[in-house]
């Protein structure tokens, strides 16, 4: 195939080994499909034009052992290339961001600006760039940042541990905590944030996320406040993993998250991009690994970047 033409591919289908048992469906199709928009992925599976074993399935359906997906036909634009351009810099500041590291795990501090993969325009991200760095281990995102949140992230170097750390976030073994900068003074009295949250997407593919009774449960914990009354640095732990949960349940209490541009105040971040605030100051500081199969109980800290520094000593 040529790979720098559009072409449209035929109906195939895949049967579902080992190695996939388990993962969201479409977890499966964005990794299968890489030159797929992700919008197109999920439209596909909305319209049932994606069949498991003959049947429409929801996105979040756990695929098992020979199960049989019908893929339709699909406009394919460039495919990965694994020779894809990565700089040089980034892989040596990738090497470097290295915080733990054993057989089975791998915990990196992801730069802000940085996505997790490559996707919707994006040529390349972490995985990618880890792959890179270690070709011969078969690394997976355990969870998710945010592009423009900063911190430990954790990955996986083969299933059997992704599985196994999966089920430890399901459960809520795992300790996530974050420092986020917010506008106003947060009230020392909210330590709770306990509203549900809803998923949509737009007609445009963006992801967007809102307070809903009818959502997921979700609950943030503030463990530690810094007030001040144009902005105020929070210690957040996370007790559940909604996507953009930090970010919506401080909107939603009137204290946006600082350098937010999706669910943000414009006049709060005009205010501090004159500070030389200029991203979303929201960093993942630290995780708790559980005890496990595949890891001893530890502790890992991302240390906090330059700019939280400089809002912590103004407060000092």
């Amino acid at each position: 195939m040529n790979t720098n033409s559009s072409q449209k591919s035929k109906i195939s289908f895949i049967e579902v080994g080992a190695a996939q048992v388990d993962q969201r469906l479409d977890n499966f199709l964005l990794k299968t499909l890489k030159s797929v928009p992700k919008t197109r992925v999920y439209r596909i599976i909305r319209k049932g034009e994606v069949r498991v074993n003959k049947k429409r399935c929801k996105p979040d359906y756990k695929l098992g052992i020979g199960d049989r997906i019908r893929i339709p036909p699909l406009r394919l634009g460039q495919q990965h290339d694994p020779n894809t351009y990565i700089p040089a810099g980034l892989i040596e500041s990738i090497e470097q961001a290295v915080l733990f590291e054993n057989k089975h795990l791998l915990v990196i501090d992801k730069p802000a600006g940085l996505a997790v993969h490559s996707g919707s325009g994006i040529s390349f991200g972490v995985i990618d760039v880890m792959r890179r760095i270690r070709p011969e281990t078969e690394i997976e995102l355990v969870h998710r940042l945010d592009r423009d949140t900063s911190g430990c992230l954790l990955l996986a170097k083969h299933r059997q541990s992704l599985l196994e750390m999966q089920g430890c976030l399901r459960d809520n073994a795992i300790g996530k905590f974050y420092l986020a900068v917010v506008k106003g003074r947060w009230p020392e009295h909210k330590t709770e944030i306990g509203h549900a949250l809803k998923k949509i997407t737009l007609a445009s593919g963006e992801r967007r996320v809102h307070v809903d009774s009818t959502g997921q449960k979700a609950l943030t914990r503030i463990i530690h406040i810094t007030p001040g009354e144009e902005y105020s640095l929070l210690s957040v732990q996370l007790l559940t993993g909604r996507t953009h949960q930090i970010r919506v349940h401080c909107q939603a209490e009137g204290h946006e998250l600082a350098g937010d541009t999706k669910y943000g105040d414009a006049n709060f971040n005009k205010l501090m991009r004159k500070r030389g605030i200029k991203r979303l100051m929201l960093h993942a500081s630290r995780l708790e690994l559980p005890h496990s199969r595949f890891s001893t109980e530890i502790v890992i800290n991302a240390e906090s970047p330059d700019l939280f520094k400089r809002l912590i000593e103004a407060h000092a």
